[in-house]
């Protein structure tokens, strides 16, 4: 696997906002991150962001008409996936021992938690195959 720059907080957050709405232009995403972050952002702050971000492969861009419209390279999924390998060694229950340790899972979440669990379980004891179901 390719070891990517890790991204500033700013670009963090603009790879939140592009993986909440899909792919933006540079004005959608400037108008969500300053909703996001609640403060004023200078337009083409966030342009050159998208400029870096796209140089250091953590977004793409495509052109429609005048506009350049960005997206994450990786989606949420496959950046949480490389996280948990740097930092945990891909080691889901040091992390969630981590945040159990520091306290930082609420009891909603635990209990969303728990039903994730029970549910991935059923899918490893029944797993669904290719073409279950026909005869």
């Amino acid at each position: 696997m390719t070891e990517l720059p890790s991204p500033t907080s700013r670009e963090q957050e603009i790879l939140k906002v592009l993986w909440s709405t899909g792919p933006s232009s540079v004005r959608e995403v400037h108008r969500l991150l300053q909703e996001a972050v609640g403060e004023e952002l200078a337009f083409n702050t966030v342009q050159t962001l998208l400029r870096i971000m796209e140089t250091k492969k953590l977004v793409t861009h495509r052109s429609e008409g005048r506009s350049f419209i960005y997206e994450p390279v990786f989606s949420r999924e496959e950046s949480a996936t490389r996280f948990l390998d740097r930092v945990f060694d891909g080691a889901a229950s040091q992390l969630v021992e981590c945040l159990l340790t520091a306290e930082r899972i609420s009891p909603g979440e635990l209990a969303q938690m728990e039903s994730l669990i029970a549910q991935a379980r059923k899918r490893q004891k029944h797993p669904r195959t290719k073409g279950e179901g026909a005869s």
